[in-house]
């Protein structure tokens, strides 16, 4: 189990090492630029592809879409999560956080008995896919009957990351009842008359949602599992869920809980889509603004894996970040804010987790994946070297 990658221009933490070697041993990074390789070990020449750590993905709702492609039209859900998997292989992932909404007024594949159906295939299945495949539940704090399925996920551990989320209008991703109501109505072909019930009861289940977030951060701590908060808008929002032990703050909505939730020492994650399309899709705050002000910490798939490695690549050139500086927010950002410190770097004893990349009409291509120093994709005549 001993590979060597020649000729490579390798990315670290810090700067880009031209012309450079790596030398994998059981499954980790023995050494960057050896003086000589071990006996028996197998060369793979990679002809001045960039070699990149495995891009970590914190939060990812595409297996969603994977198991419902259409309003009520399901696939199987083993079939689903290997087809995420390939997808993210393929997109230079090699660990990704399946965001999974607990939220049964959001309907569709998001409610409990469903997510929970996903949270535990994906736990079945992960030791035989190719990437590193974490659940990352969502839950929907309006939502009473959620907490009891969440904990027994939990003590069987079947959750990796819990976030805390608010979709009731007036705050957060909806600034309005007419917003939530295009998108119930969009999304789910919910009538008047139900979506009327829908906001009453959410209303109505709000008056609980402090207690069950409490209840279910102190579970979630107890199992050592990090907690985040979901569309933070205001400072305020940001000091009570790091009050609750809140370490992650996704997709803040406007600069100054950005600031906030950073002064706080929780990390900060964006979409890259975001940063691809130049705006969200909710008419929160622009990725690539967050970036230019220093407020972004880590940066996501979101709802599209293919997105995450060419921003980082549009990031450099609309920026002036180092290329090095870019990688960081998908890999060893994102690993240490999920408390994953054993990779997101090519650094010596780090785990082997590799990508090789060659820039193609300008856009990034993955040729090689390498997830514990095994290879799980290779092509562009990597197959045959």
């Amino acid at each position: 189990m001993k590979t060597c990658l020649t000729h490579a221009r390798i990315v670290t933490p810090t700067q880009t090492l031209d012309d450079a070697s790596l030398l994998i041993e059981d499954g980790r990074i023995a050494a960057i630029n050896p003086v000589s390789f071990p006996t028996g070990a197998t060369e793979i020449d990679l002809e001045g592809r960039l070699l990149l750590p495995g891009l970590i993905d914190l939060h990812c709702d595409a297996l969603e879409k994977e198991i419902e492609p259409r309003p009520g039209v399901h696939f199987p859900i083993d079939f689903a999560v290997q087809n995420a998997d390939r997808r993210n292989a393929i997109a230079g992932i090699t660990t990704v956080f399946h965001a999974l909404s607990f939220a049964n007024a959001e309907l569709g594949v998001r409610n409990n008995a469903f997510a929970a159906d996903i949270a535990r295939a994906v736990h079945e299945l992960r030791d035989d896919l190719l990437v590193d495949n974490r659940v990352h539940c969502r839950y929907e704090v309006t939502d009473t009957d959620a907490p009891a399925l969440l904990t027994e996920l939990l003590e069987h551990d079947a959750i990796h990351l819990l976030s805390f989320m608010d979709h009731t209008p007036g705050q957060g991703q909806f600034k309005s009842d007419q917003a939530y109501r295009d998108y119930l109505a969009r999304s789910y072909k919910k009538s008047e008359a139900e979506i009327d019930a829908l906001l009453e009861e959410k209303h109505a289940a709000g008056a609980g949602a402090e207690q069950r977030m409490r209840e279910l951060a102190e579970t979630a701590h107890k199992h050592g599992i990090q907690v985040a908060s979901h569309d933070d808008d205001t400072p305020e929002k940001a000091r009570f869920v790091h009050d609750l032990g809140a370490t992650l703050s996704e997709f803040p909505i406007n600069l100054e809980t950005a600031r906030t939730a950073r002064e706080l020492g929780m990390a900060t994650i964006f979409g890259a889509p975001n940063i691809l399309r130049g705006k969200s899709q909710s008419g929160s705050m622009r990725a690539l603004d967050a970036v230019l002000e220093g407020v972004a910490d880590c940066l996501c798939a979101d709802y599209a894996p293919a997105a995450m490695l060419p921003a980082l690549f549009q990031l450099v050139e609309q920026t002036g970040i180092s290329l090095a500086h870019s990688i960081r927010l998908a890999s060893l950002h994102p690993a240490r804010a999920a408390g994953l410190n054993d990779r997101g770097a090519i650094a010596p004893d780090l785990r082997a987790d590799l990508i090789a990349v060659r820039l193609h009409e300008g856009l990034p291509r993955v040729e090689g994946v390498w997830v514990a120093g095994e290879p799980r994709l290779l092509s562009g005549g990597l197959a045959t070297a």
